[in-house]
């Protein structure tokens, strides 16, 4: 018996590039509304269930950060604040005014920093498997990708035999994007970073696996702790990449969120999405 084929994210979504700050940023885009800028992890732009559902309610702008994919070596960006300052310039050039940004792993701490930089159109800010704030642990328990040897399926996905199959990211592209990471990251416990954010104002929603030993559950109190507007979601059956892992669930706790703000289900309190 011949399997179906385990359908490939994104179908509908443009691919595109607009010029900002310097740099050729690569965009995939999909849906009409508000919009949502998504920015990725450290092993580079991959869309998921979640952007397609969320692309039937709102404008999903999901960024490839300048170094990534097959852009060039980015060599510029001389920390995490001026790389926020180039994706804030890439929304203006693409005309958005206002905006929720959704940030994964590495895209997380950007995406916080670019709320610190220019909060102004930021209204909401969604962390997945967060990166931002981290256990004190060796670099390749942060990113599997930051040890060439490791087999990142064992670490990203609780499931990795229900993901699609995707062509393996060339060897030269990971060892650009980990150096870029690992420039630009900073330390696990970044203290002036995580002093910057007592001034977010705008509601933050932070989502961990309860499978994740790459950003692991036990470290979500910290961002309750330091950021004074964030919810916490404990997503079930699910490992770093929980957003590939438990789609249907991640979007309709994001769609929420996004949608009532202060009339969010979870409203501040930690919660756990069950099957």
């Amino acid at each position: 018996m011949t399997e179906t084929p385990i359908p490939v994210p994104g179908g509908d979504f443009s691919d595109s590039e607009i010029e900002a700050d310097g740099f050729s940023i690569r965009y995939r885009e999909a849906g009409s509304g508000d919009a949502l800028v998504c920015l990725h992890g450290g092993g580079g732009l991959k869309l998921t269930g979640v952007h397609d559902i969320l692309a039937a309610s709102r404008r999903v702008v999901a960024f490839e950060i300048p170094g990534f994919g097959a852009s060039p070596e980015n060599t510029r960006s001389a920390s995490l604040e001026e790389l926020a300052g180039t994706m804030n310039a890439a929304v203006s050039a693409l005309g958005i005014e206002a905006f929720a940004v959704m940030g994964n792993s590495f895209g997380a701490k950007l995406a916080l920093m670019m709320a610190v930089v220019r909060p102004e159109p930021i209204q909401s800010i969604v962390l997945v498997a967060p990166a931002a704030i981290r256990l004190d642990v060796p670099p390749a328990a942060i990113d599997p990708r930051a040890d060439p040897r490791a087999d990142p399926s064992t670490l990203l996905y609780a499931y990795p035999e229900r993901q699609p199959t995707a062509e393996p990211t060339p060897p030269e592209i990971q060892a650009k994007q980990r150096a870029l990471v690992g420039r630009l990251i900073g330390p696990p416990r970044d203290r002036p970073f995580e002093d910057s954010l007592s001034a977010i104002e705008v509601d933050v929603l932070a989502l961990f696996g309860t499978l994740d030993r790459v950003t692991p559950p036990e470290v979500a109190h910290l961002y309750r702790e330091i950021i004074p507007t964030c919810n916490l979601v404990m997503v079930y059956d699910a490992a770093h990449a929980i957003d590939a892992d438990r789609p249907e669930a991640v979007a309709s706790v994001v769609d929420d969120f996004l949608t009532h703000h202060e009339g969010f289900l979870v409203r501040r309190k930690s919660g756990i999405i069950h099957p």
